[in-house]
């Protein structure tokens, strides 16, 4: 509490149980699997439990006008946690949504594990302390009423943000702001509203920042007039985390015009100018002699090798006579993390104290190690959270703001540092290499045993899942296999009963800069198993759908798929060479279950754009989710869509190619996430009644499931289980590679010879 001109209130919360899960009983006929370790207790419950802790923290803040401010303590960057951040606030505080005002929180260290946006735990982990905060300064608002108005609190109800007196007398919040934050010794209790009386929560509600977002007012960092913070780009090397020998040209390029610094850093060579254009131009000029990079002469073909000799072996035999199997090993190639919004940072570091801007996930740990860099205590540096251009996991990372510091620091001067496209695709995150060796056997119709070995280059966990000490551990070579194989537990759950189940992962080559790219592991994971589910049906003579609505565990998981198969029409008559695939896939106490329909004929195919892939084409989907209850229904479908269009595109065309220690992609246009060619004319998203009282992860939900509709829909179309993904990996580039000096290709002079 604040005896001030406004009423701040935080959110009292005792030990809260996580809820529980209970296991439905298999169908007769089954071989059961034992649930999984993410069936009982998987990632998003640790990220919520270590929240729990600090989330008296929490506070609102009513302004004198009758507005509520919140500063969320976790990154926006399009997901819609903010706008569904103010419904929780707006339904518990009875005050309208247009007047609950919700802001990124600058890093604050004593939060702890409570400023860590990933694992699709936001909401989760907020709305209930959210919830208490907007309940406790309702009651107080209720409390300062009665004092003012002579009545029992129990007369007293609340409406569009007044206080409402059965004699018609009403009080605005705002003229009971001060009043209320006067009562700082005052207890209130409080009790949440049951589902039955929300009138916010459950709604489909447009995001808050829509209109900001589509004209341009909306801020990221690059947006930010920071005084003196000039545009900073940085000469990247030609091959992965490559080093600087020496420079020929330096006095040559700080000649430039609008060229103010020239700088060696540990990444490159920096230029900061006057525009980013003239950066551009530096860099192009500049002649650097590059030392060897982390993954020099690394090709596809030299990762493959070492993935599989990296295997774990399977155990199972199948038994002659008794059993048969369907053994298959799968290869996922690089992917990019390349996010909308490169990588960037705003830095302005001094002698004694340093200040950052930039759309940030782990904010505290950005905080530590740039002070850690910088030789500061941390609470000499300042970290403000902009709100950012997409993430995808990628945002779990600071590389830009450390960069933005060293390079501050370096020249003495404030910098406004932004990535190049090229940088992000060559340099940048990406979701590892990996192989995925399955074994499933069966006899009379049932799958007995099944034994999944994943092997991947190595994620990089060192973001910080909390502590400096806990992302520095997770780098020592001893650790690194016991941190991965425990958050590949914590998130891969297998929604089928398969009989004697076993999902084991295996790391290799740290040469690589990756990260835990949105699913981390599930979606070549449950591609993978959705595959071999299908060649199971295919071999047994079962229907794909039967099979798995006879397989699930859970009566949830069985509801999407049901509707799904009901609302995408599943078993009806196609045309050779198109095909339906279907593919469920559960994670943090949510469902999903897609169908999709693919149209693999070669006139669909064969389909020639300008400098693009177009082959196969998704032509429709159906995408049933449950997350208990969603929060904000329209968001959800946003996401759902979102982690479709993803799951198509690691599907079919977006991969990366990787040949002498460099990727060959080097910016959108190479890289071919799904286009507007490629997205399915028919998209219907359903979102199930509310299935409890309590939300569940949504933010990845529909990308592992969307993946391995299509890859099934695909294998049925063309009569052969892919193994390969992208599925057009192998096929001649579409796209001549840019060169890797210069780094970066020259700014156009115009797009007229795009237009079509």
């Amino acid at each position: 509490m604040l005896a001030a001109p406004t009423l701040t209130v935080a959110a009292q919360l005792g030990a809260e149980a996580l809820a529980p899960r209970r296991a439905e009983a298999a169908a007769p006929g089954l071989v059961p699997s034992l649930p999984g370790p993410a069936e009982v207790l998987d990632l998003n419950d640790l990220l919520t439990a270590a929240a729990l802790p600090t989330s008296h923290l929490v506070t609102i803040t009513l302004h004198t006008d009758g507005t509520a401010h919140f500063a969320l303590p976790r990154a926006e960057v399009g997901q819609g946690v903010t706008t569904s951040s103010a419904m929780l606030i707006a339904e518990e505080l009875d005050l309208p949504l247009d007047k609950v005002r919700v802001t990124l929180a600058d890093a604050r260290p004593e939060l702890v594990f409570n400023q860590l946006t990933g694992g699709s735990n936001t909401t989760v982990s907020t709305y209930t302390p959210l919830r208490v905060a907007a309940a406790v300064a309702r009651g107080r608002l209720l409390r300062a009423a009665s004092l003012a108005l002579g009545e029992a609190v129990s007369t007293l109800t609340t409406k569009a943000g007044a206080v409402l007196s059965p004699t018609g007398a009403s009080l605005g919040y705002g003229e009971l702001a001060e009043r209320a934050a006067a009562l700082t010794g005052t207890a209130v209790e409080v009790t949440l509203k049951d589902r039955a009386r929300f009138r916010v929560i459950g709604t489909g509600q447009r995001r808050l920042d829509a209109l900001d977002a589509v004209t341009g007012r909306k801020k990221f960092a690059m947006d930010l007039r920071i005084p003196d913070a000039l545009p900073t780009m940085v000469c990247r090397p030609p091959t992965i985390n490559g080093t600087v020998r020496s420079v020929a040209n330096l006095p040559e390029v700080r000649a430039m015009p609008g060229v103010t610094d020239v700088v060696t850093v540990s990444t490159g060579v920096a230029v900061r100018a006057r525009t980013f254009g003239q950066c551009i131009d530096a860099i192009r000029a500049l002649r650097v002699s590059w030392g060897p990079g982390t993954a020099e002469g690394a090709s596809d073909a030299t990762v493959l090798e070492k993935l599989r000799r990296a295997e774990l072996p399977l155990a199972v035999p199948p038994l002659d006579l008794l059993t048969r199997a369907v053994d298959a090993r799968f290869t996922f190639h690089f992917a990019s993390n390349a996010a909308l919004e490169t990588n960037c940072a705003v830095a302005d570091v001094r002698a004694d104290s340093a200040e950052i801007w930039a759309s940030l996930k782990a904010p505290i740990v950005a905080q530590e190690r740039i002070a850690l860099s910088l030789g500061l205590p941390p609470s000499a540096v300042r970290v403000h959270v902009t709100e950012g251009g997409g993430s995808f996991g990628r945002k779990l990372f600071a590389d830009a703001a450390h960069e933005a510091a060293e390079i501050s620091r370096a020249l003495g001067k404030p910098v406004k540092l932004m990535w190049h496209r090229t940088d992000d695709f060559r340099q940048g995150r990406t979701h590892p290499m990996s192989t995925s060796r399955v074994r499933a056997t069966y006899a009379l119709g049932e799958i007995l045993t099944y034994e999944q070995r994943h092997t991947s280059v190595v994620t990089d966990f060192g973001h910080g899942v909390g502590e400096v000490l806990t992302a520095e551990a997770a780098r020592l070579p001893v650790a690194d296999l016991t941190f991965s194989e425990t958050m590949f537990q914590l998130t891969q759950i297998s929604p089928y009963h398969l009989g004697v189940t076993t999902q084991l992962l295996s790391e290799t080559d740290k040469g690589f800069n990756t990260g835990s790219m949105r699913n981390i592991y599930s979606p070549n994971v449950r591609c993978a198993q959705e595959l071999v589910l299908d060649e199971v049906a295919r071999r047994t003579g079962q229907d794909r759908y039967a099979m798995r609505r006879r397989l699930v565990k859970d009566a949830r998981a069985r509801a999407v798929l049901e509707k799904a198969a009901e609302v995408g029409e599943w078993g009806r008559t196609m045309t050779p060479g198109t095909a339906q695939g279907i593919a469920v896939h559960a994670e943090y106490h949510s469902f999903v279950a897609v169908l999709a329909e693919i149209d693999c004929r070669p006139g669909t195919t064969g389909r020639k754009i300008r400098d693009a892939y177009t082959g196969p084409r998704v032509t429709k989907v159906v995408c049933a989710v449950d997350v208990g209850l969603a929060v904000n229904p329209r968001g959800l479908e946003a996401q759902m869509t979102g982690g479709i269009a993803d799951g198509i595109a690691l599907t079919l065309t977006s991969g990366l190619h990787l040949r002498d220690g460099h990727f060959l992609e080097g910016s959108w246009d190479q890289y071919f996430y799904t286009r507007q060619w490629n997205t399915p004319s028919e998209l219907e998203i359903i979102v199930m009644p509310p299935t409890g009282d309590q939300p569940g992860g949504a933010g990845e939900l529909a990308v592992a499931g969307a993946m391995a509709a299509v890859a099934c829909a695909y294998g049925r179309a063309t009569g052969a289980m892919p193994t390969v993904f992208p599925v057009n990996h192998h096929e001649p580039l579409a796209f001549t590679p840019l060169p890797t000096v210069p780094p970066v290709p020259a700014s156009p002079a115009d797009g007229r010879d795009r237009a079509l």
